[in-house]
């Protein structure tokens, strides 16, 4: 998955979530630490999404996700709508986040964390 990934951030505009819950919160996540300031779209045909969208917007509301935070992911009924809204997308800076430089393979390299349990 993760070459698939980096694959996609490299080449992407825009990410429209077509695979899994994980992959949707993996780039919304980059995103959040300013790794990228690509819209992420979610195509909420027939309110698919409805409940993933209430989650976040309660998550919001009781405080565990920044309001810019929630802004990264946007959804849409139609292909024309998302399409529209992420090409009108405009970043925004998430003040409470640290402000780390990922913009070289070199720094993303030490800025890496070993979170492997051992026993």
């Amino acid at each position: 998955m993760f070459d698939r990934m980096n694959a996609m951030f490299n080449h992407a505009d825009a990410f429209i979530a077509l695979g899994t819950l994980e992959e949707i919160f993996h780039i919304s996540s980059w995103a959040q630490l300013h790794i990228h300031h690509k819209p992420i779209g979610l195509l909420n045909i027939n309110g698919f999404y409805d409940n993933l969208l209430s989650f976040l917007d309660q998550a919001v509301e009781q405080e565990f996700l920044t309001f810019s935070a929630r802004q990264i992911i946007i959804s849409a009924t139609t292909v024309e709508q998302l399409i529209d809204h992420l090409q009108s997308f405009t970043s925004v800076i998430d003040p409470s986040m640290s402000r780390i430089n990922w913009s070289t393979k070199e720094s993303r390299k030490r800025l890496r964390l070993d979170l492997s349990l051992r026993l």
